[in-house]
């Protein structure tokens, strides 16, 4: 019997609080070791000099754009499948996971395209110099070739997570991610008859990692029957690609949103120089390092979610959403006062450039305290995907980034200069936190009378 068509009882049933604890375990490490493909790139590249470190620093609101739409499609993938096993229409579920691979492939090669050819003008517009812009060009012209590489492997590990196997997904991007931190420093600074390619090397470690990936990937969902081994028909496709599309789609505009906005911030703070750009990178690549446990509980929450969601389990959807969000604001706050404390350390890591450093440490002691903030929007935005409202999700997104980050982001710099924007990111933070919660509350509420079933956790 394949793994697809026996769903764990424990997502419908049991302890809401250990399921999410089994469930989440084995995504922290995965997630972890992936998001060091940005902190060690960027640790590595910050050896080169500080216009190196500038330079990614200004790849990272693009390459997010692509990675926003993988990461939405994804969403798609694990909200619908996740649901079609709660109804035990297993079926269904692997010409949707069939379906979405396919999508992805398409629409991950022609943003990539476009990109490419791309890459003077969109940089130029964010700011970059002339002579950051060779380096940008080094590392793009590669990196956009690596994401086809990324998309597989990202969607397939969304169809993992909607039959509850959490574990597997985190042993594809744990070993990617190691893969990578290994062939960073060989093929950025060169060793023996490996000659050094500087910035380039690094786009080079990152698409071998992602390469591995795709083949561990597709060789999983065919061995265990969770995808159709074949192409679909277009009718199969348009029939099976819909409901990814509905979902997949908002989702993917609203992951997409925040590099837009990031970039947007980038810009502004480009006008203090080089060194709050270089800082204003490691700070972004440091967050997600200290949004770990959110970020994996944000991939394993989904699933439960979904299934419930299918099986018409409501109050146990709402238990479990309460739940992670008490516990990410707790959780945060207490990764806040860690990094404050040790945000002079971590500057030294980076760079011995004295005004890089003092930025960095000054991000530190402010940013983070919206964290715990941000996780309850990023919960929320999850959570409505997953109960098939992604429209919800892409508008909680729009209001913080647009209404409240990038306005509050902006003034503060007017007034208070880089210290104002930082303020600012956090307040956004704050406000929308307090709106996404009462929100999903309101709809869970309908999604009750709707049913008109009440389900005791």
């Amino acid at each position: 019997m394949s793994a697809l068509s026996t769903p764990k009882p424990s997502m419908l049933e049991g302890e809401i609080n250990q399921t999410l604890i089994r469930m989440t375990i084995p995504m922290i490490l995965g997630m972890f070791i992936l998001m060091t493909f940005g902190l060690v790139d960027t640790f590595f590249i910050s050896l080169l000099g500080t216009q190196e470190l500038a330079a990614i620093s200004f790849t990272f609101p693009i390459t997010f754009t692509v990675i926003s739409l993988n990461i939405g499609l994804g969403i798609g993938t694990a909200a619908v499948i996740g649901r079609l096993i709660g109804a035990d229409d297993h079926a269904n579920a692997r010409l949707v996971a069939t379906a979405a691979l396919m999508t992805v492939t398409c629409l991950v090669g022609m943003l990539s395209l476009l990109g490419y050819k791309s890459i003077d003008f969109i940089f130029l517009t964010l700011g970059a110099s002339p002579e950051l812009l060779i380096h940008i060009h080094d590392y793009m012209s590669i990196w956009y070739i690596g994401a086809m590489f990324l998309a597989l492997p990202m969607v397939g590990n969304s169809v993992l997570r909607a039959s509850g196997d959490t574990k597997t997904p985190s042993m594809i991007m744990a070993t990617g991610g190691a893969i990578n931190a290994v062939l960073d420093p060989l093929l950025i600074f060169g060793y023996g008859p490996i000659e050094g390619m500087g910035i380039k090397g690094a786009a080079i470690a990152t698409t071998i990692a992602w390469g591995v990936g795709v083949v561990w990937i597709l060789v999983l969902l065919i061995k265990r029957h969770l995808m159709t081994p074949r192409l679909l028909s277009p009718t199969e496709f348009l029939a099976h690609a819909k409901g990814i599309f509905t979902i997949g789609i908002p989702a993917a505009g609203a992951n997409m949103l925040t590099p837009i906005a990031v970039a947007v911030v980038t810009a502004i703070v480009a006008d203090f120089g080089d060194a709050a750009v270089a800082a204003w990178g490691v700070g972004g690549r440091l967050e997600s390092i200290a949004c770990i446990i959110l970020l994996a509980l944000s991939m394993s929450l989904p699933p439960l979610i979904s299934q419930n969601f299918g099986a018409n389990n409501i109050t146990r959807v709402y238990y479990a959403y309460k739940i992670s969000i008490g516990f990410v604001l707790l959780f945060q706050l207490g990764i806040f006062f860690v990094l404050y404390l040790v945000s002079d350390y971590i500057a030294l890591i980076f760079t011995d450039d004295g005004a890089v450093a003092t930025l960095i440490i000054l991000f530190l002691m402010v940013v983070p305290l919206g964290y715990g903030a941000q996780g309850v929007v990023v919960l929320t935005n999850s959570a409505f995907n997953a109960i098939h409202q992604p429209m919800a999700a892409l508008t909680l997104n729009t209001l913080r980034l647009f209404v409240f980050f990038v306005p509050f982001c902006f003034l503060g710099s007017v007034w208070y200069g880089l210290m104002g924007l930082f303020v600012g990111a956090v307040i956004a933070n704050v406000v929308m936190a307090g709106m996404s919660f009462f929100w999903f509350r309101y709809q869970i509420n309908i999604l009750r009378h709707h049913h008109d079933q009440i389900v005791q956790p």
